[in-house]
C-alpha cells in the first residue's frame, strides 16, 4: 500500500487540487484509493462535493476520539475512490492532542488498524508544519511536494526538507521524498520557466516530468464539487493530472519490482 502525504507549508501552491485530482485519476485507473482530508479548511472534502459543515463524523473523530478510520470513511461518486472528510472541527485537534500519548502516531495507528483494501492513500495536509502534518508524515511512506512556479517557490522548501529529515530520524525511517511536482506553470512566463529550471537543477530526478499548467478549468471544478476529470476531461488540467498519475503508477510499479528482485536475491543467498 502506497501512502502519500501532499505537503507544502506555503499555501496556494495547488496542494489540495493535486490531492483531489491525483486521487480521482488513480480511481479512474481502477486503483482503489482513499483520500484523507487532514486540513481543517476541508477543501478536499468540499472539492469532492460534500458539505463539510453537515458531516456527522470526520477525521477529527479519528485523531481525537479514537474512532476507527473505517467509521468516518464515505464513498464518493467515483468507483474506487473513498474519502475521510474534514471540517473546521479539526482546528482544535492540535491543542487536544498536546497531552495525548504517542500523539505523532495517531494517524499511522489508525491506518495500520484499517482493513480497507486500498492500493493508495493520499493525505492532504494543512499549509503548515504542525502536529497534523507530522502525523501525516509519520503515517506515510512517501511525500509529494507541490511547488508553484512563482518567485517564492524555493522559499520554505529547505525548512520542509529539514522537517522530513527529522521525521525520518525519529519517527518514520521509511519515509522518503517521492517527488516534487511543479504546479501553476505558464510557459509564456519567463519567471515560470526560470523557477522550473532552478527546481530541476536543485532536486534533479526528484522532480516529476509532468508539469501542471495554470488552467481555468482546474480553478473552476472545486466550486462544482467535482474533480477535473469529472468536470472537463478534455482540458489541459485534466490531461496533465492523468499524465502525472501514469508517472506515479509506473514509478510505484518499478519500485515494487526492484524490491521484489532484492528480496528474491536475498532469499537465494540465504538458501545458498
Amino acid at each position: 500500500m502506497k501512502v502519500l502525504a501532499l505537503v507544502n507549508q506555503k499555501g496556494g501552491v495547488g496542494k489540495t487540487t493535486t490531492a483531489v485530482n491525483l486521487a480521482s485519476c488513480l480511481a479512474a485507473a481502477e486503483k482503489r484509493c482513499l483520500l484523507i482530508d487532514l486540513d481543517p479548511q476541508g477543501n478536499a472534502t468540499s472539492g469532492l462535493g460534500f458539505a463539510k459543515h453537515d458531516l456527522t463524523s470526520s477525521i477529527y473523530d479519528v485523531m481525537v476520539n479514537e474512532a476507527t478510520l473505517e467509521s468516518v470513511i464515505i464513498e464518493t461518486d467515483m468507483p474506487f475512490l473513498d474519502l475521510a472528510p474534514s471540517n473546521t472541527q479539526l482546528v482544535g485537534a492540535e491543542l487536544e492532542l498536546v497531552s495525548a500519548f504517542s500523539r505523532e502516531n495517531k494517524l499511522a495507528n489508525a491506518i495500520k488498524k484499517m482493513n480497507g483494501p486500498y492500493e493508495y492513500i493520499m493525505i492532504d495536509c494543512p499549509p503548515s508544519l504542525n502536529l497534523l502534518t507530522i502525523n501525516a508524515l509519520t503515517a506515510s511512506n512517501g511525500v509529494v511536494v507541490p511547488v508553484q512556479c512563482e518567485y517564492y517557490a524555493m522559499e520554505g522548501l529547505s525548512e520542509l526538507m529539514k522537517t522530513i529529515q527529522l521525521v525520518q530520524n525519529h519517527l518514520n525511517p521509511d519515509l522518503k521524498v517521492e517527488g516534487i511536482l511543479l504546479t501553476m506553470f505558464d510557459g509564456r512566463n519567463n519567471l515560470a520557466r526560470q523557477v522550473s529550471g532552478e527546481v530541476r537543477n536543485y532536486f534533479g530526478e526528484k522532480v516529476y516530468n509532468t508539469v501542471i499548467p495554470r488552467n481555468v478549468k482546474l480553478s473552476e471544478c472545486p466550486s462544482h464539487g467535482r474533480s477535473i476529470i469529472m468536470y472537463d476531461i478534455q482540458s489541459k488540467g485534466a490531461q496533465s493530472y492523468l499524465d502525472m498519475t501514469q508517472e506515479l503508477i509506473v514509478k510505484a510499479r518499478s519500485e515494487h519490482y526492484n524490491e521484489q528482485k532484492a528480496s528474491d536475491k536475498a532469499q537465494i543467498t540465504y538458501n545458498a
